[in-house]
């Protein structure tokens, strides 16, 4: 149990930190119209995520059998981690232009994190695999990796929102980048336990 709450938490973080779209707009609402018009955008993933995330169970699920398919979800859930820890270890920070975002909205938020491939690649091979395998374990398991990967996205998510909200350069500060470079690391040691793991599938 201790190790699929470890790895929601490191997930979470890591996705809760990484700039991006989303990012954006709770950083921008925020300073535009108060922390509750950030937090409404940064519970945005909650909504939208949660169809994926029944999906990719249920595809995977049924295909649970096949070791060699398995291996392979695993060695690309590797790599997408491995991408993001990278991602982590080479920022330089993350610049927010209130001008681009000034007229976006709650529900193109929504209409946004629908459209983008990034939770769908996620849930399909990195987040529902862990899933299924924690539910080996039990269900809770399975419910507390899912509820502690949300909690540090969004709680990520809104702290960088109060935090540039009294400092617009901490994004672009020590703190922030010593934090990425930090969870970086920390992905490209855990992308290595998904390579071994598809190894393992593969073999076995």
């Amino acid at each position: 149990m201790i190790s699929y709450l470890f790895t929601g938490m490191l997930l979470g973080l890591s996705a809760g930190f990484a700039p991006g779209p989303l990012l954006t707009m709770v950083i921008s609402e925020t300073l535009q119209h108060g922390t509750r018009a950030g937090i409404k955008v940064a519970l945005v993933p909650i909504i939208t995520d949660l169809p994926i995330i029944a999906l990719s169970v249920f595809i995977l699920g049924k295909l649970a059998a096949l070791n060699s398919f398995l291996a392979v979800i695993s060695c690309t859930g590797g790599i997408v981690v491995l991408i993001m820890g990278l991602q982590g270890l080479r920022i330089k920070g993350a610049k927010v232009n209130l001008a681009e975002v000034k007229q976006r909205s709650l529900l193109k938020g929504v209409v946004v994190n629908s459209l983008s491939p990034h939770p769908y690649l996620f849930w399909l091979s990195v987040g529902s695999p862990i899933m299924l395998k924690a539910s080996g374990l039990s269900i809770g398991a399975a419910i507390a990796f899912v509820g502690i990967f949300y909690l540090f996205l969004v709680g990520a998510k809104l702290l960088l929102a109060v935090l540039t909200g009294r400092s617009r350069a901490f994004l672009s500060g020590r703190t922030y980048l010593l934090i990425m470079k930090v969870l970086g690391l920390l992905l490209v040691v855990f992308a290595f336990y998904l390579f071994r793991d598809a190894w393992l599938l593969y073999a076995g």
